[in-house]
């Protein structure tokens, strides 16, 4: 199937339904199939040496029937197909996760002598320290929003924002900083926000990059990532994830297939019971600060008066587990685990304080969570000892 998104614009809520299924009815289906092949059988080995040439020279997606599922998948490029016409991109290229997906990025710009990047903290701590690392051959320059355009180099190959920011929520101008880029692609990481609440490409970035784990599964239950972007940077991904393996398997590509049909409805849910939340928290004594995004959205950062580590082991109904997006409410302490492995002085200096909590909200009932989070913060406000990170 074609990756990329040529139908009509259609109302978001509708693609989310109706992109990567448009040829069912006509294959007389209507459920997506699932195709698990890894291989797929040809007697014309000239005519598929002859495709074989054509992508190790365009990168473009095969046309034709598929030959191998690390190049390409007909369960998956339906999935491709769908977040690209959800981002308003020309193409999007799915990879085994988040961090597959960022590598990808990395490495197709290397290729081309760009191994510098400029990169606003903070971000979700593995993309933190892969950059921070030069665990690719990369080199970084952290910077404030401001300081962009002074820290671009002439090898500088991409820009990488998080907005909203994990785990701070911090927002950036998209507008502003896609300007400061000048010719140097933006990367956005729109995780948080989905295309739902924001589509960055409109405010100029080139590249949108999503954990597909998080909110476009929805569930709790699928590994995934995925950049959408034009097609000339999309044949180059394609390239670096034929070569690396990096690919997403046909079941992950199901489900987060079926995971967008209802991704309008779960992220407008779960926001608007967040913002109450976010509301309850800020007028709550037990409460140092909260952190909750102008776009709106279903995740709350909040800093608290007493222990973190006590309201983590308080909750009852709400999970006490890392990640997020998923249909049920998550909380996690970043310090402990997220961002973890940031060095504890950038991790300070990015706003991610030892008593910040990270609160992913699900579809329950609002009352029934305020519940939890308020026998949670009473047992951390009785607790008198120091807090810091666990170690």
């Amino acid at each position: 199937m074609d990756t990329t998104a040529s139908a009509p614009t259609r109302a978001l809520a509708t693609e989310a339904v109706h992109a990567g299924r448009e040829d069912l009815a006509d294959l007389g289906l209507h459920a997506v199939p699932l195709d698990l092949s890894t291989t797929y059988p040809s007697r014309d080995s000239r005519a598929e040496a002859a495709r074989l040439d054509d992508f190790a020279v365009t990168g473009a997606a095969l046309t034709g029937p598929p030959v191998y599922s690390r190049l390409d998948n007909p369960t998956v490029a339906r999935f491709e197909t769908a977040l690209a016409r959800l981002e308003g991109a020309e193409s999007a290229v799915a990879f085994a996760s988040g961090m597959a997906a960022l590598t990808a990025a990395l490495l197709a710009r290397a290729s081309m002598g760009l191994r510098h990047v400029v990169a606003v903290r903070p971000l979700y701590g593995c993309s933190d320290h892969l950059l921070t690392g030069g665990l690719i051959g990369t080199e970084v320059t952290w910077t404030d929003p401001a300081g962009i355009s002074d820290a671009i180099r002439p090898d500088t190959g991409l820009v990488i924002v998080e907005t909203p920011a994990n785990p701070t929520l911090a927002e950036v101008d998209l507008r502003a900083v896609a300007h400061s880029c000048g010719e140097v692609p933006l990367v956005v990481d729109n995780t948080f926000a989905t295309p739902v609440l924001q589509r960055p490409l409109e405010s100029g970035a080139r590249i949108v990059l999503h954990s597909a784990t998080k909110y476009l599964g929805g569930h709790g239950d699928v590994l995934g990532g995925v950049i959408a972007c034009d097609e000339e940077f999309a044949r180059v991904l394609r390239k670096v994830r034929f070569a690396t393996g990096g690919v997403l398997h046909p079941l992950a590509g199901y489900l987060l297939l079926r995971g967008l049909s209802t991704l309008p409805v779960r992220v407008t849910s779960a926001s608007a019971t967040a913002a109450a939340l976010a509301e309850r928290l800020a007028a709550d004594p037990r409460v140092a600060k909260v952190h909750y995004p102008r776009i709106g959205g279903a995740m709350v950062a909040f800093e608290v008066q007493g222990d973190p580590h006590e309201v983590i082991a308080g909750v009852r109904l709400i999970t006490p587990a890392v990640s997020l997006g998923s249909v049920d409410t998550l909380i996690q302490h970043p310090a402990s685990i997220s961002h973890r492995i940031v060095d504890e002085g950038d991790r300070r200096d990015s706003g991610v304080s030892d008593r910040l909590l990270r609160l992913s909200v699900g579809l329950e009932d609002v009352e029934d969570l305020w519940e939890d989070l308020d026998i949670a913060l009473s047992a951390a406000t009785r607790s008198r000892r120091p807090v810091t990170a666990s170690r």
